[in-house]
């Protein structure tokens, strides 16, 4: 592939997500991340994008979400794996927050198989998901409607979960690295998230590799404050490991072409290694 050709290529991906990780971009170009990295330097000094740690956005990035429907096509295989995984920290009878996203909205789809499940979310679309789910009692948190995200923000929202109390919360967002954590391009996003997570004695961080090493504006969860992160196999290493040793258990789903019978992938903070049944990292 000629260098123009391959520039086009990144440029029309990050028009379409607004942000995308170098480990992405080479993926789909087919070529190293050195060479990603210049082609990137040489779109920003055309001014068609901004370089970020380890990724690109657009102009303004920060500051800019990719729609709805952007992200619903957006390694949509890595998150329906990451939500069978999730699934497996949810048992019957526990109270739980989940946040707004189309990761959180897979993720609902199997929530709705467990009865004696109490779900607190501002999603409309994680509500949607559970509204017929046999046992499921689902509270919603009020607020104003923000029709990008399907999602119910502003102060309405954070006074209805100021004093709650569960046992985890699951959240998604735009970006997430070891140095800022798990990080969102809207405020009114942002500041509903942080009040989601203070519900939870853990947090849950479920993230496809798209958007690791990808940071934007506001930070919603702060590295140390995750205590799982579920991703996917082509998570890049050196942030997963990172995060590993701040505290975080971290979970890879293998992709279901990829994977073999009664496999597991494990991350230890340390090393990468298959194993003989689905799982994740011990606890520390």
């Amino acid at each position: 592939m000629f260098a123009a050709e391959r520039r086009q290529l990144i440029l029309e991906m990050v028009r379409a997500n607004g942000a995308v990780s170098l480990r992405e971009l080479a993926r789909v170009v087919q070529t190293s991340e050195v060479t990603v990295r210049r082609d990137v330097r040489a779109l920003e000094a055309e001014g068609l994008l901004d370089r970020r740690h380890g990724g690109a956005v657009l102009p303004g990035g920060l500051s800019r979400e990719p729609s709805y429907s952007q992200k619903t096509h957006l390694a949509a295989a890595e998150k329906a794996a990451m939500a069978d995984l999730a699934v497996s920290l949810v048992d019957e009878g526990d109270a739980i927050v989940v946040g707004a996203g189309t990761t959180t909205q897979e993720l609902a789809r199997r929530l709705a198989r467990i009865p004696g499940l109490t779900v607190v979310t501002n999603s409309l679309l994680v509500a949607q998901v559970l509204a017929h789910a046999n046992r499921v009692e689902v509270v919603m948190t009020g607020g104003t409607l923000r029709g990008s995200s399907y999602a119910l923000v502003g102060s309405g929202a954070e006074q209805a979960l100021a004093g709650l109390r569960v046992r985890r919360a699951f959240v998604s967002g735009n970006g997430l690295t070891a140095e800022r954590g798990l990080s969102t391009p809207n405020m009114l996003s942002a500041s509903v998230d942080r009040a989601l997570i203070q519900a939870a004695h853990e947090v849950v961080v479920m993230v496809d590799h798209t958007k690791i090493g990808v940071d934007t504006m506001f930070q919603t969860v702060a590295p140390e404050r995750i205590t799982h992160l579920v991703t996917d196999e082509d998570a890049p290493g050196p942030e997963s490991e990172a995060l590993a040793e701040l505290g975080a258990q971290v979970h890879i789903a293998p992709l279901p072409q990829r994977a073999v019978p009664g496999a597991r992938a494990e991350f230890n903070g340390e090393r990468m290694r298959d194993m003989r049944v689905p799982g994740v990292m011990p606890d520390q």
